[in-house]
């Protein structure tokens, strides 16, 4: 691969960082930071490029969104296509096992069940599949009436998945047989495109509607357990008292504890990022400048010792760290102190929109609609590395270990891989 079709964007990393200051000792020697930062060969190696959608059945979409699933145990990778298709890939080259076919359009995150070696996944058909992941045959199939796009949650035999017309469901993980389901009106008016997916924790399914209210359900018989926290009139008052022209809280909702306490992560288009109570959906926190997020990203690194190499590789063990991760087309990629919603940094992002970022060995990864792939330090936003293959990624990168892959707007499959120095 030479020329356009491998090019590590050093030009398009200085835009997206806002022109980053250079290596400093701080960035050497600091344990949060990659040991191949700035790294003069290059970070990322694409080992994977192979077409995947077929132009002949890619009409009237324009854009390979959703996210794959990387079975790492098998060295398998699960992801859809604008085809209509399901995708099953070696890990390794990315050559094709199987593939199942809906009625339209797969843009969504599958979600693989490694005890049942089965494949879940939703269609713009309307409905939730699952599949063998041996063979791709049909276990059941689970019609919800909308689009079906985020990955289904979990909870012992139980699947939650959400739809485009704000409905929940509670299916039977092993037959698709209904459990329970919730409703809310949509929302009248102009939404943004995108829905929030439902979140298990604490014996509770977080979601959110386009409405911009969020609501916790008792996992079991759905319940509500919240009284529904509207998001909307923050949005109001922030705006002077003018409705907001969106309503959407469409993030999934992302459970985490602090300080001891559960708390829900959850942004609002129009309101900003907000911390809520898991019990009772009370405000911890909220950031209102963190506006037109779609999308919210844990980032964690567990407490490790110092830098080896570095002066203090004898000094005492350091602390686990949070970031949440807000990624918003019109304001760019945030980092926010888990504990009390303040900026950590901002980077502004190019003309276009930007997927959920995603870790990826010790770093996030992030794709641009417009300008290729960007490997990032979650310590302060800076540009690693990039790569550009001229058609820009819809598609949120899926990694595991030293590994990612991703399927460009144009409908190929690429392999990226982490090479940190010895």
């Amino acid at each position: 691969m030479t020329g356009a079709r491998k090019f590590v964007a050093i030009a398009l990393a200085c835009g997206l960082s806002a022109c980053a200051r250079g290596e400093s000792a701080d960035d050497r020697v600091n344990p949060e930071t990659p040991l191949w930062y700035h790294r003069p060969s290059g970070a990322m190696q694409v080992v994977v490029d192979r077409k995947l959608t077929a132009e002949s059945r890619k009409v009237g979409e324009d854009y390979e969104r959703g996210k794959a699933e990387i079975d790492p145990v098998h060295g398998r990778v699960f992801c859809g296509s604008a085809d209509h298709g399901l995708y099953a890939m070696r890990a390794g080259d990315g050559s094709t096992l199987w593939r199942f076919e809906t009625l339209s359009y797969v843009q969504s995150e599958p979600y693989y069940d490694a005890e049942l070696d089965m494949v879940y996944f939703g269609s713009h058909d309307g409905a939730l599949y699952a599949v063998h992941a041996f063979d791709g045959s049909l276990a059941w199939r689970f019609f919800t009436g909308a689009e079906v796009a985020r990955r289904p949650a979990r909870n012992g035999d139980t699947l939650y998945v959400m739809n485009a017309s704000d409905q929940l469901y509670a299916i039977d993980r092993k037959t698709g047989a209904l459990k329970w389901q919730a409703h809310r009106t949509p929302a009248l008016g102009m939404e943004i495109a995108g829905y929030a997916g439902a979140a298990y924790a604490f014996g509770k399914v977080y979601t959110a509607y386009s409405d911009g209210h969020v609501i916790a359900y008792d996992a079991r018989t759905g319940d509500e357990r919240w009284t529904p926290v509207d998001l909307t009139a923050d949005a109001e008052q922030n705006s002077g008292g003018v409705a907001p022209r969106y309503l959407d809280v469409d993030t999934t909702p992302i459970p985490d504890d602090i300080s001891g306490s559960g708390v829900v992560y959850v942004a609002s288009y129009a309101a900003g990022v907000y911390a809520l109570d898991a019990e009772t959906g009370a405000r911890v926190w909220s950031n209102d400048k963190a506006t037109g997020v779609t999308e919210l990203t844990l980032w964690t690194e567990p407490a490790h010792k110092p830098n080896p190499n570095g002066p203090d590789k004898d000094g005492p063990m350091e602390p686990a760290r949070k970031i949440l991760l807000a990624s918003s087309g019109p304001t760019g990629l945030w980092a926010l102190d888990p504990t009390t919603g303040r900026k950590l940094w901002r980077n502004p992002v190019p003309e276009g929109g930007v997927t959920a970022p995603v870790p990826f060995a010790g770093a996030i990864l992030v794709g641009t609609t417009r300008y290729g792939l960007f490997l990032m330090s979650p310590r302060n936003g800076r540009v690693i590395d990039a790569i550009d293959l001229g058609s820009g990624f819809a598609q949120t990168p899926a990694a595991f270990g030293l590994r990612a892959y991703a399927v460009t707007n144009f409908g190929t499959l690429i392999g990226v891989q982490v090479s940190p120095p010895l």
